[in-house]
């Protein structure tokens, strides 16, 4: 599968940004879809993931309450729906895409990466 992540873009603090990854190629909904996110200087996090249908979703203590993830499966595209954001969510945002059992909340677990989009938060 290949994805392709955009939506990214320049918000005060205190905004909103959705995401949008779309993927190409078969069984999209075979996937569990995550979203990282990489800083400058810094490792890449995981933000959330969801599994096949979108009713299972996993956040990282730092965005719970205030990022969403979701998906389409008719459509082949994830979302990441982010309020209130905050000049610490500036970074590369990354989707990918995982076919382990179970859920997959480290990088290592993914195995197709989208090409990132830059989120930046001014405050």
């Amino acid at each position: 599968v290949q994805l392709q992540a955009f939506g990214g873009g320049l918000v005060q603090a205190g905004g909103y940004l959705r995401l949008s990854c779309a993927a190409s190629g078969r069984a999209f909904s075979s996937y569990i879809m995550g979203w990282f996110r990489q800083a400058p200087g810094k490792e890449r996090e995981f933000i959330a993931s969801c599994n096949w249908s979108g009713g299972n979703t996993y956040y990282a203590d730092s965005v719970k309450g205030r990022f969403t993830i979701s998906r389409d499966n008719a459509k082949n595209t994830v979302y990441l729906r982010m309020n209130s954001l905050k000049p610490e969510d500036t970074a590369v945002y990354y989707c990918a895409a995982s076919l382990v059992a179970g859920t997959a909340l480290q990088f290592y677990e993914y195995a197709y990466w989208g090409q990132g989009t830059l989120v930046t938060v001014s405050s």
